[in-house]
């Protein structure tokens, strides 16, 4: 049996809701019949966002949202995406697909969204092909609420408030896609571009992001913080960094549904591989940001496999299976357990597009196994996470690929529910889990579980074959909880 200890007593850190934040880009159907169908749509909508979408992601309690890439974001002019939409020009998106981006979806469109969603901006700026006056400009046509020559273009586009920035990334992926360039390079022009990212509103200040490193290029960091010493705080609130799980490697990444137990355990290790990636970048920040001022900012993360036979390759439409619902419970719980330093994160991407919480084909729309984690870990947002470990730990696996069995992080609500979330990483095999506390004695407990095989995935036509149930196999013991958790399951419970 695995022990579960917990002391709800000893405060580690707390869990910024922005740890569960999202992205949108510009890819595929993301945008476009995922969040934004237009106003004469005959799918359901407010002002072109499908209603369904909206009230599901606001269930979900979505807390961040980013746009408008990724790669997208440093060959995106802003300007184009402004006025009435018959005038907005068109483009080729070169990036992904080579179809034609009409720019019907722009600024307005995308605070109008977060408006609905009540969530917070993320808005991600062009370096790798823009200027520092059309950074600026869009920061002031946003922002600025007096007289000038942005904020009185953004009224007469039918907008007289000014919107509110709560996070702005200079570039993105700089060291590839955003321009291919060195860390000195980019460092320097971070300086100067996030400059004119200018602070109109000194009580509600932009949270400014600089482009951070892909997977272990522990050089990227460091050269990017020392060029920025000797207090790269002063330029910076965060700094980004990007990690995809794919099982077999880049060039051969597997299908999302076909796959063997072997295929999974390696799954289930590269999501592991982030509490590596978390901890080795952290430690050099901590040798030039030893406060920890400056959070660590995972906006891309998640599962890319193949796309799914038939559609655009450059589209990036993968299905969702119990697989992707592990390694989202795995990651979040890898974010909580780092929250002193992890600070937001963006699980790419929000709908139709690689690890999507949620798919739609014309007017329909389903919630993937990976929404329901969401949706269950959306209690640890805002609340503290507190210490916690597992004693009497098995590894599963295959060969020479070998997992711990279980999976956990805690927190504590600010009206003391303690909340507990936990990951059965093994394809076959049950655990048994008894919980106790250093001084909670239990009265009652509220649980749910996602569980289903390992490669189970929802369909337009099943809609429901994978989701979020209440569980009820647990006993109240006098310090505790005991309960079994089965195969390829995440719980949730909620303890007071």
């Amino acid at each position: 049996m695995a022990k579960i200890f917990i002391n709800e007593k000893k405060k580690q850190g707390h869990i910024n809701p922005e740890i569960y934040g999202h992205f949108s880009e510009h890819l595929g159907r993301c945008i476009y019949e995922g969040l934004y169908v237009g106003e004469n749509s005959d799918i359901p909508n407010v002002n072109g966002m499908r209603t369904d979408v909206v009230e599901a992601l606001k269930e979900m309690q979505i807390p961040v949202l980013r746009w408008p890439g990724g790669c997208f974001a440093d060959e995106y002019h802003w300007k184009d995406g402004i006025g009435p939409k018959e005038k907005r020009k068109k483009m080729i998106n070169t990036h992904w697909g080579g179809v034609v981006e009409d720019n019907s979806f722009g600024t307005h469109e995308f605070f109008e969204l977060c408006e609905q969603l009540g969530c917070k901006t993320y808005v991600n700026g062009n370096v790798g092909s823009g200027t520092v006056q059309e950074m600026s400009e869009w920061v002031e046509y946003i922002t600025f609420e007096g007289v000038s020559p942005m904020a009185d273009l953004r009224k007469q586009n039918g907008h007289e408030k000014p919107w509110k920035i709560d996070f702005f990334g200079v570039g993105n992926e700089n060291w590839g896609c955003g321009g291919n360039m060195t860390p000195e390079y980019y460092a320097n022009l971070y300086r100067r571009y996030q400059t004119y990212v200018r602070q109109y509103h000194q009580d509600a200040p932009i949270y400014k992001v600089c482009g951070g490193p892909n997977v272990a290029d522990y050089h990227w960091t460091e050269k990017v913080l020392d060029t920025c010493a000797p207090t790269p705080s002063r330029f910076m609130n965060g700094l980004s960094l990007h990690y995809y799980v794919h099982p077999d490697g880049w060039d051969e990444k597997g299908s999302a549904t076909k796959f063997d137990e072997k295929t999974w355990f390696k799954t289930m290790a590269k999501a592991l591989y982030m509490e590596e990636l978390v901890t080795r970048h952290g430690a050099i920040m901590d040798q030039y940001d030893p406060e920890k001022k400056i959070g660590l900012i995972v906006d891309e993360w998640g599962d890319w496999f193949d796309v799914e036979p038939g559609t655009n390759p450059g589209f990036l439409y993968q299905q969702n299976t119990m697989r992707d619902a592990l390694v989202a419970g795995i990651t979040l719980d890898i974010f909580n357990k780092h929250c002193d330093r992890v600070k937001m994160a963006c699980i790419a991407q929000m709908v139709n597009v690689l690890q999507s919480v949620i798919l739609t084909e014309g007017p329909k729309m389903l919630k993937t196994p990976t929404y329901h984690v969401f949706h269950m870990y959306k209690y640890h947002q805002d609340a503290d996470l507190v210490e916690s470990y597992i004693e009497g730990l098995k590894e599963v696996g295959e060969d020479e690929i070998r997992v711990p069995s279980l999976h956990e992080s805690v927190s504590v609500s600010a009206d003391g529910t303690v909340n507990l979330t936990l990951n059965n990483l093994s394809v076959t095999e049950e655990s048994e889990v008894e919980v106790s506390f250093a001084e909670l004695k239990p009265s009652s407990v509220t649980a749910s579980i996602l569980t289903e095989k390992m490669d189970a995935y929802n369909t337009f036509e099943e809609p429901e074959r994978v989701k979020e149930v209440e569980f009820t196999n647990y006993e109240i013991t006098e310090n505790g909880v005991k309960f079994s958790v089965p195969a390829s399951s995440v719980v949730l419970l909620r303890i007071r």
